[in-house]
C-alpha cells in the first residue's frame, strides 16, 4: 500500500479541503489489501479499552484485526467483537498480561501493517516489557501506535525505541505528554507536542495538536469537551491505528484520526449534547465523519 504525501510546509490548520488534498490511499479490494491491525492491551480489570480501540480501527476501515489480551478476558471480549482475532495472551496472578511472553500474537504481530499497544494495560512493568516484546517481534515496515501505558514507559525504553523511529505515533494525553517531555508542559501546546515528536522520531497527536518528527505541526479546530471522558483516548489511538494499517503513514494517520475523532464528538454534541455521550457513541460516527470530507 503506497502513502500519499501531505505537500511540504509547516503549520496548517485542518479543514476539509486540506483533508481533500490530503486523500487516503485507495482502500484494497480484500481485507489483507485493507490493512491488518493488532491491538495489544485489555488486562483482566479493563478488557473495554482494548475493545473499543479495535472496533475503531474497523470503524476507519482497516481490513483485519486481532485482539491480543489477557487469556481470562478474551473469550468475553471475542463474542463481544465477533469482527476480531483474539489471542488468548499469558497473564500475572494479579490479572496484568506478562509482556515478555506474547508468544501467541507472534504470528500476528510478525504480518501486521499497524500494532496498537496500550488501551487497558495497567502495570507499568509489564507495559515496557510488553512493548520490548512488540519492538522485538513487528515487522520492519510496521507502523507502531503507543497509547496510555504504553506511552507512560518510554523514558525508560529510549534505546529501544529508536528502532522504530520514523514509524512510531504517540496518543498522549496531557498527563502522558508531561511524562514524555520530563517536565510540566507549557503553554505553547505546539512546542511541547513537536519536541515529543523530535525526541521519539513520532508523530504524536495532543489534544488536537498533531506534530510529525520532521517538524511540521497540524492544529485541529473542531471538537468539544465532551469528548474528555472515559474511553475516549481509546477510540482515537484504534482509529490511528486503522488509518495507517490502511496505509497512511504516521502523520497522516494522526492528522486524519484526530480530525475524524473530534468531528465525531461535534455530531454527538449535537444530538445528544456537549457533554455526556460516550465513548463507545463515538465508533459509528467515525465513518460518517470521514465520508463528509471524501475518506
Amino acid at each position: 500500500m503506497e502513502e500519499t504525501r501531505m505537500p511540504t510546509s509547516t503549520e496548517h490548520v485542518v479543514t476539509p479541503d486540506l483533508l481533500r488534498g490530503w486523500p487516503l490511499p485507495e482502500a484494497g479490494d480484500s481485507k489483507y489489501g485493507r490493512g491488518q491491525v493488532v491491538v495489544v492491551g485489555g488486562a483482566r480489570r479493563s478488557p473495554g479499552a482494548a475493545m473499543l480501540a479495535a472496533e475503531a480501527a474497523l470503524r476507519v476501515g482497516a481490513g483485519r484485526l486481532t485482539v491480543a489480551t489477557a487469556a481470562s478476558v478474551a473469550p468475553q471480549l471475542a463474542i463481544a467483537l465477533p469482527e476480531c482475532g483474539v489471542a488468548f495472551l499469558v497473564e500475572t496472578e494479579d490479572g496484568h498480561i506478562a509482556g515478555g511472553d506474547l508468544g501467541p500474537a507472534v504470528p500476528d504481530l510478525e504480518s501486521a501493517d499497524c500494532v496498537l499497544v496500550g488501551p487497558g494495560l495497567d502495570d507499568a512493568d509489564q507495559a515496557a516489557a510488553t512493548v520490548r516484546s512488540v519492538i522485538e517481534a513487528v515487522g520492519e515496515d510496521a507502523v507502531v501506535v503507543l497509547d496510555a501505558f504504553g506511552l507512560g514507559v518510554l523514558p525508560g525504553l529510549v534505546d529501544e525505541v529508536q528502532a522504530l523511529r520514523g514509524r512510531l505515533v504517540l496518543t498522549p494525553n496531557r498527563q502522558e505528554a508531561g511524562i514524555l517531555l520530563g517536565r510540566e508542559p507549557g503553554s505553547d501546546e505546539s512546542a511541547d507536542v513537536l519536541e515529543i515528536a523530535d525526541r521519539y522520531g513520532a508523530a504524536v497527536t495532543c489534544y488536537g495538536v498533531v506534530a510529525s518528527a520532521e517538524g511540521e505541526t497540524w492544529r485541529v479546530g473542531t471538537g468539544s469537551s465532551g469528548l474528555a471522558t472515559s474511553g475516549s483516548g481509546d477510540v482515537l489511538g484504534g482509529a490511528v491505528a486503522g488509518l495507517a494499517a490502511r496505509g497512511c503513514g504516521p502523520a497522516q494517520a494522526a492528522v486524519w484520526a484526530t480530525y475524524a475523532h473530534a468531528a465525531a464528538g461535534d455530531r454527538l454534541s449535537v444530538g445528544v449534547g456537549p457533554l455526556g455521550y460516550l465513548a463507545r457513541e463515538l465508533l459509528p460516527e467515525l465513518p460518517r465523519a470521514l465520508v463528509e470530507v471524501g475518506g
